[in-house]
């Protein structure tokens, strides 16, 4: 998917809020909605700032009981759908 240093971050325009325990957020320019979940939302969190897929993985799997493996292939696989959906972007 991409290099190990490659970074990730939110793009701009987009508005997200805590529902229910998941986060749920809304494209402006598309009008388009989604629901992140609980685990989506954490990733969507830490995308405020910079972040490699390393750090991503890192992050979730000290908070989460999942392994890195399959950590990380989650990771990436979500990451290519936000940026499918011009949610995040590669800096």
């Amino acid at each position: 998917m991409s290099t190990v240093a490659e970074q990730f971050v939110q793009s701009k325009g987009s508005l997200a809020s805590n529902m229910d325990g998941e986060k749920v957020m809304m494209r402006v320019e598309t009008g388009k909605y989604y629901n992140l979940g609980a685990i989506g939302g954490r990733i969507w969190d830490l995308l405020e700032q910079p972040q490699t897929v390393n750090q991503l993985v890192e992050a979730l799997t000290q908070e989460y009981e999942i392994g890195m493996d399959e950590c990380t292939a989650q990771v990436e696989s979500f990451l290519k759908q936000l940026q499918s959906e011009q949610l995040v972007e590669a800096v």
